[in-house]
């Protein structure tokens, strides 16, 4: 693989084009606030995809801006790349807002190369072999999907598919091109005049998540209970000094569209042929042939520029404690001093720390008739304040800690969901090693069958077990189990102490239902 590279002098980005009628531009807002809504398709312990943030945010932001007597055209510029034009909101215009539109493309190599069909480039080369370097004109003669074709003074070519490195020199910018995402406003003003504008828009391509850290005490029956807020940002756009906020719980929103006009910065050809050079366009084919018709050896070329990674960076946050607000039915986590809601970045900022919460460590499992599935290790709490927790818990990965010696060791990682005041916390953890569970039928009758389960444990301490018995009320009913049993989540429980190296045994029969 070879990247191709875009030149382009900075005259040219600096370069806006004529406007029909005055235009003002804001540069940038006075002040800005964002707030973060999760992604609306994500389930709340579900970490976020960074490659692919499905989440959305509101920004507010205030500009100000001198308008001239008459018609003119207000261009806010450094908006979000991910705008929703059709969310956006202007107020503070004398008469309203005529017209607004999101300006044209944002620069990027895939933009570039397409406004540049037919067009006049350089086509600079280097002789990998020689490092001598040549230059000559060329005319652009294939669009972005496809083969990088030029047109010289010596027919139509293939560029970067020989024995040397090609690159295109832009000696122009293709109108309509914006460096800096930019929403233009057309208004009527009865005088010049000074104003204070407020825009409000949604824009997508943002994200959030709570990340939690459980530090279980010595004896496993307390722990130490960090959050963070995770904010996460795959827009080009920076919002400095913002106010920001996220917003816990799922807001119905319906956009068929979404996610569907993912700006794309990237141009990816593959070269599929080599050296050639023809005096018949048409004697080229406009595009590579499909996938699985490619040789694996073919070399994949990919054009960079003003590329943005797509590789999150990790931005540490300060350590201050968000507020909760309440929303409805929502809950409203705000950061109270400015956050910078960094392009392409994440940052964390705490959200609580509770010492000594309540909780407690066991084995798990769901029994279905003789067949049970593998124990995974849980950890349980009750959010409530007598207990250490007592505080809306919005859903997100949890990582829990156990003390060894002087040190603090993983010992695994779960999910939790969004979790009201006074609701069971639970966390499942890893699949249990020192802990076994197995089954068997030992009799029958006519329209009965009898089961026995063992549990086992080889754990030099005893741990308490769990396990829900799930068979169908409507076609079996439960009868006469070794022990007495709960119930949970509406099925029958069997939960008991498994002592230190020993085994703990229960038996049970499944009657058949009538007609079931």
């Amino acid at each position: 693989m070879r990247p191709h590279r875009l030149i382009l002098p900075l005259i040219a980005l600096l370069a806006a084009p004529l406007a029909a009628q005055e235009a003002i531009t804001s540069a940038a807002p006075d002040k800005v606030g964002v707030t973060i809504y999760r992604a609306p398709d994500r389930d709340s312990d579900e970490a976020m995809a960074l490659d692919w943030l499905e989440g959305y945010e509101l920004v507010t932001e205030q500009r100000t801006v001198t308008v001239p007597a008459g018609r003119s055209t207000v261009r806010f510029e450094g908006v979000a790349s991910g705008i929703l034009p059709e969310s956006a909101l202007v107020t503070g215009l004398p008469g309203g807002v005529r017209e607004k539109n999101l300006d044209a493309d944002l620069l990027s190599p895939a933009s570039l190369y397409a406004r540049s069909l037919g067009r006049p480039v350089i086509l600079r080369r280097t002789n990998d072999a020689t490092g001598k370097v040549e230059e000559q004109r060329a005319v652009i003669r294939s669009g972005p999907e496809g083969s990088v074709i030029v047109q010289t003074r010596d027919g139509f070519e293939a560029a970067n598919c020989g024995p040397q490195t090609d690159d295109l020199v832009y000696t122009e910018m293709p109108p309509g091109l914006s460096a800096r995402p930019t929403l233009s406003v057309e208004l009527d003003s009865p005088v010049a005049q000074r104003l204070t504008l407020s825009l409000s828009y949604l824009a997508w391509g943002f994200d959030w998540q709570t990340n939690y850290v459980w530090s279980l005490r010595e004896g496993g029956r307390e722990a130490d209970v960090t959050a963070w807020v995770t904010l996460a940002s795959s827009d080009a756009t920076s919002f400095a000094d913002a106010d920001a906020a996220v917003v816990g719980g799922e807001v119905n929103r319906e956009d068929e569209r979404r996610y569907q006009d993912r700006p794309d910065s990237e141009l990816v050809f593959r070269c599929y042929f080599s050296g050639i050079v023809a005096q018949d366009i048409g004697s080229l084919p406009s595009a590579p042939p499909p996938m699985a018709a490619m040789s694996d050896e073919l070399a994949e070329i990919v054009v960079t520029g003003n590329r943005v990674s797509a590789a999150l960076q990790r931005v540490s946050g300060v350590s201050v404690t968000a507020v909760q607000e309440e929303l409805g039915d929502l809950k409203l986590y705000r950061v109270p001093i400015p956050t910078t809601v960094a392009a392409q970045a994440q940052k964390q900022v705490a959200l609580f720390d509770r010492k000594r919460a309540r909780v407690k460590v066991l084995y798990v499992t769901d029994i279905y008739q003789e067949s049970a599935n593998d124990l995974s290790v849980m950890l349980r709490a009750k959010n409530r304040k007598e207990d250490g927790l007592g505080i809306a818990l919005p859903g997100g990965p949890v990582a829990v800690f156990e003390p060894h010696g002087e040190d603090m060791l993983l010992v695994g990682e779960g999910g939790l969901g969004d979790k009201a005041v006074g609701e069971e916390v639970e966390v499942r953890l890893a699949a249990a090693t020192q802990v076994t569970i197995e089954g068997e039928s030992v009799a029958e009758g006519k329209d009965w069958q009898e089961y026995k389960v063992v549990v086992r444990n080889a754990n030099p301490w005893p741990v308490a077990f769990e396990g829900r018995l799930t068979f169908d009320p409507g076609s079996f009913r439960l009868d006469r189990p070794s022990r007495k049993l709960g119930r949970k989540d509406g099925y029958p429980l069997w939960a008991q102490e498994v002592p230190a190296n020993g085994e703990i045994t229960l038996r049970y029969r499944l009657l058949e239902q009538p007609g079931g």
